[in-house]
């Protein structure tokens, strides 16, 4: 079955036609939706065709780093749920599961969104920011899902207090402090073509890959994937394919988190 739905998408493609029935440059339909897991700090769900990402937020008190000792810090891991996708299965992480948690982190962690140092407490004590990325279903593009879904739960976490060397939760947290909104764009190469937010289907025609995370103004990180090539001409389209499609997912955030 899957032999012949590769050879029915070649034959698709082959006449410039998506399965989906959209445009090279087009995202599948987009959801996001906020406060997805009440006990967590803050949460959010997001969801691209029928791939579905839960991101959740702990904030715990940690010891700092010793390279940045007035720092707080930002973890980040991620979960493939073996019923998001036949091709997953419960034990230590896997090779696509660090890819991911690292992508999303490295766009979060270097956009801007974490002023580390607002989550020093004091001497020997800071904030850790605990990221979860949960996959709960699979059809392609999980990098633009767990990125609008971390986005979203950070904008809407609610920062505990330290008081009396104690850590207080209670209805008047406040929210986390965030600066800029960062999205990713995920483009693959499928029988030559260059491709928007790849489906499940796509991604196992894809030749390459690349994940371009921004604000409005910068590139703040980028991801080369798969074992195929883009040319200079190429990235740079895809790069203000990328600046163009972040105003639609920008404006999807602010909607979700009430900006």
């Amino acid at each position: 079955m899957r032999t012949l739905t590769s050879e029915f998408l070649r034959e698709r493609m082959a006449k410039g036609v998506r399965n989906s029935k959209r445009d090279a440059m087009s995202y599948r339909g987009i959801t996001l939706t906020t406060g997805t897991m009440p006990n967590a700090e803050g949460s959010a769900e997001a969801v691209i065709g029928s791939t579905k990402v839960l991101a959740g937020i702990k904030v715990a008190l940690a010891e700092p780093m010793q390279d940045t000792p007035e720092e707080g810090n930002l973890t980040t891991s991620a979960e493939l749920l073996p019923m998001a996708s036949e091709n997953y299965d419960i034990g230590p992480p896997t090779p696509e599961g660090v890819e991911f948690a690292r992508v999303v982190d490295r766009g979060i962690r270097h956009g801007g969104i974490l002023d580390m140092s607002k989550l020093f407490i004091e001497e020997g004590k800071v904030w850790n920011v605990f990221l979860d990325l949960y996959v709960i279903n699979y059809d392609g593009n999980l990098f633009d899902a767990g990125t609008l879904a971390s986005m979203a739960a950070i904008a809407t976490t609610r920062m505990p207090r330290y008081e009396d060397e104690k850590v207080v939760r209670d209805e008047s947290m406040k929210r986390l402090e965030t600066g800029n909104i960062i999205t990713s764009c995920t483009f693959g190469k499928v029988l030559d073509e260059l491709l928007l937010d790849p489906d499940g289907a796509e991604e196992e025609l894809m030749k390459a890959r690349l994940t371009v995370a921004n604000s409005e103004d910068a590139i703040h990180a980028m991801q080369k994937g798969l074992g195929g090539s883009f040319s200079v001409k190429e990235i740079d389209s895809l790069i203000d394919a990328a600046f163009e499609k972040s105003k639609e997912l920008r404006g999807i955030v602010k909607r979700s988190i009430g900006d």
